[in-house]
């Protein structure tokens, strides 16, 4: 969906601006809580919680617009990276976290 708005010099600007819902699937069935932290939301170790399904994983998500998001799970406290993720990259402090692409 189109997104259209006038700039300050006049000029009309069309652009996609949406998010789409992410799902995050984490393996962890010995956790007592898990979260989603990552750029999309300042690495805030408890903004994100995941919610455990009855065969003890955790799964969770979170609207994302299109572009490359840094990220790991926090289990229990503790960083932990995603098995399952696109790819490894680091965060600001030289951390070892997941990579992931929407489109």
């Amino acid at each position: 969906m189109a997104n259209e708005k006038l700039a300050a010099n006049g000029k009309l600007h069309v652009g996609k601006s949406f998010t789409k819902p992410i799902n995050f699937f984490c393996a962890a069935t010995g956790a007592k809580e898990v979260f989603i932290a990552g750029d999309f939301n300042e690495w805030n170790a408890t903004l994100h919680p995941m919610e455990q399904s009855p065969d003890g994983n955790w799964i969770g998500q979170v609207s994302l617009a299109h572009g490359h998001y840094r990220y790991w799970f926090v289990v229990d406290g503790k960083p932990t990276l995603d098995p399952r993720a696109q790819g490894i990259s680091r965060n600001e402090k030289n951390e070892r976290v997941s990579l992931m692409s929407v489109s």
